[in-house]
């Protein structure tokens, strides 16, 4: 762009140092290449205009004017969204969360529970970190009424506060098949012939980033 600045000064003769009198050039102060790039900077940095400034005199120069500013413009964006979208892109973070492959059904503490577990593979902390489970499947009511995603919550300890976790190893989470579980009708090979999905969400804040 500053090489543009000096074309115009240069076809319009303005580098010609023997003009004088009352000779308006394009730009003011500009002689040479070094000048131009300096009056390109003012211009992208938009520091303000002091010994170097344009003059009325030059429609070409007020083009690249307006030009120089809305691509500046547009490129400052762009970078700057690159960096918020760099910055605030959770894939990262979501691929050092790892899940069990299986979830497995025995005995705790002399209860049947469910059980699987979730880990945190990155040196950093997550804050605040909460677990739900959701249970997914189809049923009908009563009335008749096929519902082809009926939504259950899944406790994995709401009451006792173990739903909310510190992440500084591997842990276990837990559901107790109770007489409040979806599953207490259900026997093991009823179970296995059952069409049902369980969703865990994972939320938390990481403590690098505040995301």
């Amino acid at each position: 762009m500053a090489s543009m600045w000096w074309v115009i000064a240069y076809t319009r003769g303005d580098l010609n140092k023997a003009h004088v009198g009352n000779y308006t050039p394009c730009v003011a102060n500009v002689y040479n290449f070094p000048s131009a790039f300096l009056f390109f900077i003012e211009t992208e940095a938009t520091i303000g205009y002091g010994y170097r400034y344009i003059t009325d005199k030059c429609p070409e120069g007020i083009i690249l004017f307006l030009f120089q500013s809305i691509l500046g413009s547009i490129v400052d964006a762009f970078l700057i969204g690159c960096m918020f979208i760099k910055m605030s892109q959770p894939k990262k973070r979501a691929e050092t969360l790892m899940f069990s492959e299986h979830a497995v059904i025995s005995m705790r503490d002399g209860k049947l529970t469910l059980m699987f577990r979730v880990g945190n593979l990155r040196n950093s902390h997550m804050v605040s970190a909460q677990i739900r489970c959701k249970l997914l499947k189809s049923r009908q009511t009563p009335e008749g009424e096929f519902l082809p995603l009926d939504q259950l919550e899944l406790d994995v300890g709401f009451s006792t506060g173990a739903d909310q976790l510190f992440l500084v190893s591997p842990l276990t989470i837990c559901h107790v098949i109770d007489a409040k579980s979806p599953f207490y009708d259900l026997s093991q090979r009823s179970m296995q012939s059952e069409q049902f999905e369980i969703v865990v969400i994972l939320e938390g804040i990481v403590e690098t980033t505040g995301e």
